[in-house]
């Protein structure tokens, strides 16, 4: 069976077909980083929009020679994210499912995400332990089923990625931040800057960026001379904070729930320091960190049409809208 994904979630229009004998077959995906990088941030308006002009491009790229008649069933992304970017993929879906008589099914970006490293990995059996940390999501999730989904932890502000953004833009970097916070973090001293780690000791597992944030904030509108290596010792320091909670936070995790298998995912699971760090705990903790592929950390349509090749939907399409700006993983209904 081939599934056709579609991801328009945010800024990037993405479409991937997977066969559930072969693995992935196809994928395009185009990207509006250059676009936004001018606004310092993703402008929705101008999100969908490209989108539309976009997507019919990236579905013969992803096809390339299959033709589109192979098409078995359709999953797309139906949120959380950008509403107006959402409508634009799901219109898409509906006219194909239509066109081809096939099953539609909406698909939770934050499930592709958690789920992306099997599509690499399938000795991955569930349950496992998720840290999804994204731009715009940062929360632990105790995956124990297919669609059995519990949030034990997450942010209480600030997602991990969106901390980088800011960061990034106190330290005049460009726009999306994380890669260049890490670029100059390497030359960096992370023992520079004593930085809070928020809620660290706290007995839950929630977790806090922004008073990070805002020390940062405070340290650089100290410094008088905010040079290259201030700037990296800066990095370097914040990046080490951030990493700190999160395996703070992760190791409770996993004593709580006696869980065995990691898996990293999201944007920010590509961060090679956060990695590197997050592998020292296989052998204290006798556990298995996974990560999906770096090109699968961020948004892209491979791990959605992933997820749908999962899922036999009776009805063919859907006559209503089931596009959701906030769509929380523990509310799924499979």
């Amino acid at each position: 069976m081939k599934t056709l994904g579609i991801e328009t979630s945010c800024d990037e229009t993405a479409i991937a077909i997977y066969d559930s004998h072969e693995g992935l077959v196809g994928e395009s995906i185009h990207s509006q980083i250059k676009m936004h990088t001018q606004y310092g941030g993703v402008v929705p308006e101008l999100a969908s929009r490209d989108h539309c002009s976009k997507i019919v491009n990236v579905m013969k790229e992803a096809l390339g020679d299959y033709p589109i008649e192979c098409i078995d069933q359709i999953a797309y992304t139906s949120g959380p994210g950008l509403l107006g970017a959402l409508l634009i993929g799901e219109s898409f879906a509906q006219g194909l499912s239509s066109a081809l008589n096939v099953p539609l099914i909406p698909i939770n970006h934050l499930e592709g995400h958690l789920m992306s490293p099997m599509m690499e990995f399938p000795e991955i059996k569930m349950p496992f332990l998720c840290l999804l940390i994204s731009g715009g999501h940062s929360m632990i999730v105790d995956v124990k089923d297919k669609g059995s989904y519990q949030i034990i932890g997450q942010s209480q502000d600030d997602a991990v990625g969106e901390a980088f953004d800011k960061v990034a833009k106190l330290l005049d970097l460009p726009y999306p931040g994380g890669p260049y916070i890490e670029k100059i973090a390497i030359s960096g001293d992370p023992e520079t800057y004593d930085f809070p780690r928020p809620m660290v000791h706290s007995d839950n597992l929630d977790m806090s960026l922004s008073g990070l944030k805002t020390s940062v904030l405070y340290t650089v509108q100290k410094i008088d001379n905010l040079d290259e290596k201030v700037k990296s010792n800066i990095a370097a320091s914040f990046q080490k904070a951030v990493s700190d909670l999160l395996i703070a936070k992760t190791t409770k995790a996993i004593k709580t729930t006696n869980r065995k298998d990691l898996i990293i995912a999201g944007g920010v699971a590509a961060n090679k320091f956060i990695r590197n760090e997050f592998k020292n705990l296989e052998e204290d903790l006798n556990i298995k960190v996974y990560y999906p592929d770096l090109k699968y950390c961020g948004d892209n349509a491979a791990m959605i049409a992933f997820v749908g090749s999962k899922m036999s939907p009776k009805n063919k399409g859907y006559r209503t809208s089931k596009v959701r700006a906030r769509w929380p993983l523990d509310e799924l209904k499979q």
